[in-house]
């Protein structure tokens, strides 16, 4: 009897333990099974994010390629097109001008050098024509006058003189040929943006006048449009006077050789004619 109530008993515990198992295998597994969904669920947002990133980069590129682009557009709307207009054409204009005027000193410049030697060379082998055939075919106003003096050649050093001053001042005011405009336009843009300035101003008391009060929402339209037609009128003035500045320069280092070029030219040919007289 004792037996078959041990062996009941022994057969119990092992039932058990059997069952404390399972249970505690159960858990496990379900525990295990959740690790390993949120693994793929991490390896899955993990693999996206990258994607994302890289098209919130293409996104930020993109913007910025255009960044200036659309900053620029939008500012102009908002400076109220009827004065940011007349700011924009005077620059534009401005830039033609300048470029204009580049562009011609660029090619108005001459290796006064070179061209002196061809001269010199020709005149002392007593040819004339020649040296007049170089001048027409070399460009600038430093051989135009070259040829001016080779032309009353004839008349006396005195005469050649006079040509060189008298034409030099002619090719001078040929070079500074729109500078006026330029400089108008260097005046003129600033000031259509204080004209702006002062209707974005007026615009604004208008409107506090006629809401009764000063309310900060009334009044930011008037003063942008204030604001930013001045900074526009001053960025395009800013932008002339550099062009201006340069051009200036350029015109009087085009003179300066034009004056050293026209001392040398004097003494070639006064020394060709003392050795026409030796002759």
């Amino acid at each position: 009897m004792k037996k078959l109530i041990a062996i009941v008993m022994f057969l119990g515990i092992i039932a058990a333990v059997h069952t404390s198992a399972f249970a505690q295998d159960e858990p496990d597994t379900a525990m295990a099974a959740n690790d390993t969904t949120a693994m793929v669920e991490d390896t899955t947002a993990t693999a996206e994010v990258p994607e994302v990133a890289t098209e919130e980069e293409e996104v930020a590129e993109e913007e910025e390629a255009k960044g200036v682009h659309n900053v620029l557009k939008t500012k102009f709307i908002e400076g109220d097109p009827i004065w940011m207009t007349p700011v924009l054409v005077a620059l534009v204009i401005g830039l033609a001008l300048s470029i204009e005027r580049i562009i011609t000193l660029s090619l108005s410049t001459t290796n006064t050098k070179k061209l002196l030697t061809r001269v010199n060379d020709a005149l002392s082998n007593g040819n004339v024509e020649e040296a007049k055939d170089i001048c027409r075919a070399t460009r600038g106003p430093v051989a135009s006058i070259f040829y001016q003096g080779l032309d009353r050649l004839d008349e006396g050093v005195e005469q050649v003189e006079k040509s060189l001053v008298s034409y030099g001042s002619v090719q001078m005011a040929m070079l500074e040929r729109g500078l006026v405009w330029i400089s108008l336009f260097i005046a003129l843009a600033p000031m259509l943006g204080f004209m702006g300035t002062v209707i974005g101003m007026i615009q604004a008391f208008a409107d506090i006048e006629a809401a009764g009060d000063i309310n900060p929402t009334i009044v930011a339209g008037g003063i942008k449009v204030a604001l930013l037609t001045t900074a526009f009128g001053l960025i395009a003035a800013i932008i002339l006077q550099i062009f201006y500045n340069y051009i200036i320069s350029k015109v009087d280092s085009i003179v300066n050789a034009m004056e050293d070029a026209s001392i040398t030219f004097v003494d070639i040919v006064i020394r060709t004619k003392v050795a026409n007289q030796d002759k």
